[in-house]
C-alpha cells in the first residue's frame, strides 16, 4: 500500500470554530495534502465540543484527531510535523 493510499484510509476529524483563522489554515493544509477529513464545528454542535474537550483537555481550536492520535491548538507547522511523525512511516 502506498503512503497516499494509507493516508486516504486514516480516519481524520477536525474540530473547529468557524471564526478561527488557525482552523481555516488547518483545513487548507489538509486539502492541499489530499487528506480527507470530517469537520466538527464545536460552536454549532455541543456534543462535538464536549468530545473535543474530552480528547484534548482544552477548549481551544483547532483540534485534530487522526486514527486516535490527537493534536490540539496548533498551527500548520505543527500539523505537518504531527502527520510526518505519526503517519509517514507506514
Amino acid at each position: 500500500m502506498s503512503i497516499r493510499d494509507y493516508i486516504s484510509q486514516v480516519k481524520t476529524r477536525l474540530f473547529i470554530k468557524s471564526y478561527c483563522p488557525w482552523c481555516h489554515k488547518a483545513m487548507h493544509w489538509l486539502d492541499e495534502n489530499g487528506i480527507e477529513y470530517e469537520i466538527l464545528d464545536v460552536i454549532a454542535n455541543e456534543k462535538a465540543f464536549d468530545e473535543m474537550v474530552r480528547l484534548s483537555g482544552q477548549e481551544l481550536t483547532p483540534v485534530i484527531e487522526a486514527d486516535g492520535k490527537v493534536l490540539a491548538d496548533f498551527g500548520p507547522e505543527q500539523l505537518a510535523e504531527f502527520w510526518k511523525k505519526n503517519f509517514s512511516h507506514r
